[in-house]
């Protein structure tokens, strides 16, 4: 059975860093594109970061973009979210989802219920 469980969240100060980890069951990392999301309340999933195993494409949201890194490490079937700079607009529920991925080039363009979704890590940056 797929499944992903994300972990590493909590309470951080403005200006703080937090370091969130995906870790994936049930299949190798390297077939799969890893995405990272987030949703705080009242507003819309955001795509934050993603990352494709097989070609080794990465992607961020302009929002993160520099501040946050994703990265993985294939021995312990393992997607990190490295989060610095926080800021009190980072407050939200991290999710990591899991797709099927063995293209030569890009990422995926859009991510739904078929996908292997993870419960989620609570994120809040406050001082």
């Amino acid at each position: 059975q797929l499944q992903v469980v994300e972990s590493g969240g909590g309470l951080a100060q403005p200006g703080g860093s937090l370091r969130l980890s995906c870790a994936a069951s049930g299949f190798t990392l390297e077939h799969f594109a890893i995405g990272w999301f987030r949703q705080a309340p009242g507003k819309e999933r955001e795509e934050v970061a993603c990352i494709s195993v097989f070609n080794g494409r990465l992607s961020y949201a302009d929002s993160v973009k520099g501040r946050f890194t994703i990265s993985k490490d294939n021995a312990l079937n393992t997607v990190y979210l490295q989060m610095d700079s926080l800021k009190p607009e980072d407050t939200a529920i991290y999710y990591c989802a899991a797709q099927p991925w063995l293209s030569d080039v890009g990422l995926p363009s859009s991510w739904d219920d078929d996908d292997t979704w993870g419960q989620g890590t609570q994120v809040t940056v406050s001082s």
